[in-house]
């Protein structure tokens, strides 16, 4: 049966009688006659040819097949002006558009926002439904970015320490657990409402956002004083009346079973190592300190959940609760490889941040030596695993009124974040003695004391406290910059969600995006990458530069001569060429915190 195809080549249109034969149980191809670049005049040929072809009269004339030759040389041509066109196109963008463009918070917030729902970064949660304040979906690209901060945390927190553990918990908890961490009586925060529109909304977090520092601190009624005091109006209706801040408490309870057991949504993931710690103490003989970290979902009714993945009402945490011998607390066996570590502490005492040495930390301000030490392991994660830059960073001391009364040293992780306007928590390092244990002895009437060096004890805990969904808003947040050709997450190449992406310079050309395939085939052994042969050169910069990606691989002519690509650098735009052999490891050194471009020459040496 014969058929007209229709070929577009660098947008133009030509015309073929094509004709599909068995042969040894295969269907093939074959082009009869090439029929012109017009439609209605490949129509009116085409019609000849089929009714020679029905009564047995056509053959392929000599200048049919010269054509059907004549027009494959046209394509070759055709193809090799687009690779020339894109070529011309990569070199343009190459030397443009270097330029950051400063951007104002409300508009970073807005663009954050358009990629995470065009990109599959994140998405309000039932928006079919019109979605719910406080929940939010990762698309493909926040999970991948999610999980490999989760990775990433756990190589370098939970890597810590050589009896340290994941372990997994349930999500729901009978009632008793929360009565002995004292959630059930003191798990509030405070709550106003607008007497005008019947808004309800957190106190503390609403005089925050007026300007009053460490509103957390403040009792009910100096709340009450300071809205008094500052006039302030309801953010939704402007009204200035305000009913007496009362404390709401932020669990979520459920039944369990016919006779509607009460049991909580756990609020925190901590107190599922809590409850296990006895029995992991005994399954990993009996050693101290042991860490038992879970990754897991918590759940909070926040009253106004805002300031996106900061106030959540299911949200993810990574703890890591560390039980130790307290009458170790000034020791650590690796103390030395930290003490001359500096970190950058903004003390409750002071205004600016203090860069000191673990040292000085352990001798000047008597903090001690076991505390310390997991301070600049975490400090270390985000400066030098993140990315994270110095001086959006620092450890900012809560005093005895802001922190929980069982807390005697904390300090929480800080990010400056342009979107939220200033520095906001992402994790914590927190001192809680044996507050937790204790509550579980007293409630559960069972002796959690262990022997321990010859004596027992009640373990204390170093409790290392991440917000996985903050951590996330902060990737997003810091990374984020607009260049005058769009814009563009930096992130390092450890936590991008894709690490690499394989561009054939042209679509149409099989030996191009065979050897493309190839290489995308062989990258994807080991990491997450794409193959994206669609839209111009220039787009598929734009839209990996969007994701995050660190490099672009474009294959060319030379390619297919040289068995090597050109690596675009997401960040500069500067373009290099590799070896086809090294690219693998120049995304491992990548991937490994190291810059390619200082390596090029070594990676291509060695491979050839």
């Amino acid at each position: 049966m014969a058929f007209i195809v229709k070929k577009i080549i660098s947008g133009k249109e030509y015309y073929y009688l094509n004709e599909n034969k068995r042969v040894e149980g295969k269907v093939k191809t074959k082009t009869l006659a090439y029929l012109g670049k017009e439609k209605n005049e490949a129509e009116k040929k085409a019609a000849e040819i089929i009714s020679q072809i029905e009564k047995g009269e056509f053959k392929m004339e000599k200048d049919e097949h010269n054509k059907t030759e004549e027009l494959k040389k046209v394509e070759k041509s055709e193809m090799k002006m687009e690779s020339k066109k894109i070529e011309s196109e990569r070199e343009l963008e190459n030397k443009n558009n270097k330029v950051e463009i400063e951007v104002e918070p409300r508009k970073k917030i807005d663009e954050i926002t358009r990629i995470a729902s065009s990109r599959g970064i994140f998405f309000q949660t039932a928006n079919l439904y019109g979605g719910k304040a406080g929940f939010f979906t990762y698309g493909h690209l926040g999970k991948q970015l999610k999980m490999n901060w989760e990775n990433l945390w756990r190589k370098n927190i939970l890597g810590i320490g050589d009896n340290f553990y994941e372990i997994q918990s349930n999500n729901i908890l009978p009632e008793p657990v929360f009565k002995a961490s004292g959630h059930v009586d003191n798990f509030n925060d405070p709550m106003t409402e607008c007497k005008k529109c019947h808004f309800r909304f957190r106190a503390d977090q609403f005089l925050e956002e007026k300007g009053v520092e460490n509103a957390g601190s403040l009792s009910i009624k100096e709340i009450d004083e300071e809205i008094k005091k500052r006039n302030l109006k309801c953010p939704k209706c402007g009204g200035n009346e305000f009913s007496e801040t009362k404390q709401f408490n932020m669990m979520f309870s459920v039944n369990v079973g016919f006779e509607n057991e009460k049991a909580y949504l756990s609020p925190e993931t901590a107190q599922g190592a809590y409850v296990t710690f006895n029995e992991e103490f005994k399954a990993t003989r009996e050693k101290l300190p042991l860490g038992l970290a879970i990754i897991d979902k918590a759940y909070r009714n926040e009253i106004s959940p805002r300031q996106m993945f900061f106030r959540l009402r299911e949200f993810s945490q990574a703890e890591l609760q560390i039980f130790f011998d307290p009458d170790t607390i000034n020791e650590h066996e690796d103390w030395d490889s930290v003490k001359n570590e500096r970190v950058l502490l903004k003390l409750a005492s002071e205004k600016e941040i203090k860069e000191i040495s673990c040292h000085d930390a352990n001798e000047k301000l008597h903090i001690p030596r076991f505390y310390l030490y997991h301070l600049c392991k975490v400090q270390n994660f985000y400066l030098n695993v993140i990315g994270i830059p110095k001086n959006k960073f620092r450890f900012r001391e809560l005093d005895e009124k802001e922190r929980a009364f069982y807390n005697k040293i904390h300090f929480d992780v800080e990010v400056y974040l342009e979107t939220l306007g200033g520095f906001k928590e992402v994790a914590g390092v927190h001192y809680r003695g044996n507050h937790d244990l204790v509550g579980h002895q007293n409630i559960s009437k069972k002796n959690l004391e262990v022997s321990f060096n010859n004596k027992k004890i009640l373990p204390h805990v170093l409790e290392l406290s991440f917000g996985v969904d903050r951590n996330v808003w902060t990737l997003l947040d810091v990374f984020y910059s607009m260049r005058e050709d769009g814009s563009i997450f930096k992130f390092n190449s450890a936590v991008a969600p894709i690490k690499a992406a394989v561009l054939p310079l042209v679509k149409n050309d099989d030996n191009l995006t065979d050897f493309a395939r190839k290489i995308y085939l062989d990258l994807k052994e080991d990491w997450n990458v794409i193959y994206d042969a669609t839209g111009s050169i220039g787009r598929r910069y734009a839209r990996n530069d969007e994701a995050g990606t660190p490099f672009c691989i474009t294959i060319d002519d030379e390619s297919l001569k040289n068995n090597d690509v050109t690596i675009r650098i997401r960040d500069t735009t500067e373009q290099v060429r590799i070896s086809v052999d090294g690219l693998k490891e120049a995304i491992k050194l990548s991937v490994q915190g190291k810059n390619i471009l200082d390596l090029m020459e070594k990676i291509n040496t060695r491979k050839k």
